[in-house]
C-alpha cells in the first residue's frame, strides 16, 4: 500500500478524538493552551499552498501522543496541512516501516508527504530534549525484576504525564523540533 492509500484510510482529527477513551481532555487542554511563536509561524507560512499531508501513527493511550498531537495540529493548522490518523495496533504493516531504532514500535510517528504520496520527512516519537527528560526520570527506576518496579514505573508515567500537560516549555520544545525537521527537509 502506498502512502496516499494509507492517508486515505486514516481518520480525521475529529474522528480520532471521537474514538478516544483516554487522554482526550488533556490533549485538548494542550491544544487550547499552545500557540506557535513568530519564527515558527514564519517558517510554516512557506508551506501554505503546497498541499502537504501528514500520516500520524498513534494510539490514544500513548503519553507521547498526548503531548505531540495537539502541537502537530497547531502546526498543520498554521501551514494548511491535511492530517490523518492511523491506529498503530491495527496497522502494523505501516508501523513496521517506521520502527524507532529499527526495533521499537514507538509512537507517535508523523509522516509528512506531498500530493503524490512521496515521503518528505518523518518525525517522532519524541523531541530529543523530551527524550533526555524521559531518560533522566526513568533512570531512577529500580531493575525491572524488583518487587516495587511496577509501582515506581506507574509513578514515573504519572509524573511525565503531568509534565506533558502542564509544562509549556515542553510544548515549545516539541514544536521547535517538528518545525525544525520541516525546515530542514521540506521548506
Amino acid at each position: 500500500m502506498n502512502l496516499n492509500e494509507w492517508f486515505a484510510k486514516g481518520l480525521t482529527y475529529e474522528e480520532y478524538k471521537k474514538g478516544m477513551t483516554v487522554n482526550k481532555e488533556e490533549m485538548e487542554s494542550i491544544f487550547a493552551g499552545f500557540s506557535l511563536d513568530k519564527e515558527e509561524a514564519s517558517v510554516l507560512e512557506k508551506l501554505i499552498g503546497r498541499k502537504l499531508k501528514v500520516i500520524v501513527l498513534t494510539e490514544d493511550w500513548c503519553g507521547d501522543a498526548l503531548l505531540n498531537l495537539p502541537i502537530l495540529m497547531k502546526i498543520a493548522e498554521s501551514s494548511q496541512m491535511d492530517v490523518r490518523f492511523i491506529l498503530r495496533d491495527q496497522n502494523l504493516e505501516l508501523m513496521d516501516q517506521y520502527l524507532t531504532n529499527g526495533t521499537a514500535r514507538s509512537i507517535p510517528i508523523f509522516i509528512f508527504i506531498n500530493q503524490e504520496g512521496e515521503e518528505l520527512a518523518v518525525w517522532g516519537p519524541r523531541a530529543a530534549a523530551v527524550q533526555e527528560l524521559v531518560d533522566q526520570i526513568k533512570s531512577s527506576l529500580p531493575p525491572a525484576d524488583a518487587p516495587d518496579f511496577k509501582e515506581k514505573q506507574s509513578a514515573v508515567f504519572k509524573q511525565l504525564k503531568e509534565s506533558y500537560v502542564n509544562d509549556p516549555a515542553l510544548w515549545n520544545i516539541v514544536s521547535g523540533s517538528i518545525v525544525g525537521k520541516l525546515k530542514e527537509k521540506v521548506v
